[in-house]
């Protein structure tokens, strides 16, 4: 004798195939990291080093060209430490722009959009590849221009802090202006001429500049880290003045990935 099931109770059981299935938990932002940079950094290895090589032959060649012009002191200082972070421009600032304005207009961003992971993850997985792609060029860059002008090799350790500083600077102002630019030809504009800021702001001493482009120069995210650089070139650094140079330019990047993380988030919902 069969028994008729209790009236009122409409809940589907556990095998019901019209129950919702349980949401997966967005995962955290460490972990999410790892994983877009891992991705980034393997998806970019063979299109990106080519480049990479590019952009370290043209710093080497403005400090060749340059060795005729400056002999030495601070404005020696000031060809190198602007030449090596050059490299830095290069790729984090010019190419992640490319990068994210061809994602942008190709509607990329929509597949990480769909995916459960922070925009920030996404942001500063990809800042952190391109960035990576940097450290071999800078330190070759920065090795030959003290050899070529005769400074001293005893603190380039210096780069240990202005690789990361300056790369997380230029990256996010590039990752924004990828994001930000309506098309895709805008942002790899936009890409070059924030390295060409960075060229001719960088590498020109600043005692040479007009005070007009001087604030200008003031306001470019790298020139901390090219500042950084230029100091611990001297035969007795001020590690104090270092240090804020390096803290000014860890808070300017500090801002400019959020800038991006923002951008991220407005091109992801259109």
């Amino acid at each position: 004798m069969e028994t008729a099931a209790p009236r009122g109770d409409s809940r589907p059981g556990p095998s019901d195939p019209a129950a919702p299935a349980p949401l997966a938990a967005r995962a955290r932002l460490l972990p999410a990291l790892g994983a877009v940079y891992r991705a980034q950094l393997s998806r970019a290895r063979v299109a990106r080093i080519p480049l990479l090589f590019v952009a370290t032959f043209q710093s080497i060649g403005i400090m060749v060209l340059m060795r005729g012009v400056v002999d030495g002191g601070s404005e020696a200082r000031a060809v190198v430490a602007g030449s090596s972070v050059l490299v830095v421009a290069f790729v984090a600032l010019n190419l992640l722009a490319q990068y994210f304005g061809q994602l942008r207009a190709s509607g990329g961003l929509d597949h990480y959009a769909t995916l459960p992971v922070p925009p920030a993850a996404v942001v500063l997985g990809a800042a952190a590849a391109y960035a990576s792609f940097t450290v071999p060029g800078t330190i070759v860059t920065a090795v030959t221009g003290s050899v070529l002008f005769d400074l001293p090799l005893s603190h380039l350790w210096v780069l240990a802090a202005v690789i990361p500083l300056s790369g997380a600077a230029l990256a996010g102002l590039g990752a924004a202006l990828g994001l930000l630019a309506p098309r895709q030809e805008l942002a790899t504009l936009c890409g070059q001429l924030g390295m060409s800021a960075a060229l001719l702001l960088g590498v020109l001493p600043a005692d040479r500049m007009p005070a007009a482009v001087s604030y200008a120069r003031d306001l470019l995210p790298s020139t901390y880290g090219v500042e950084a650089l230029a100091r611990s070139f001297d035969a007795q650094p001020d590690w104090l003045v270092v240090g804020a140079d390096l803290g000014v330019c860890a808070a300017v990047g500090a801002v400019s990935l959020a800038a991006a993380t923002w951008a991220y988030r407005r091109a992801a919902v259109r």
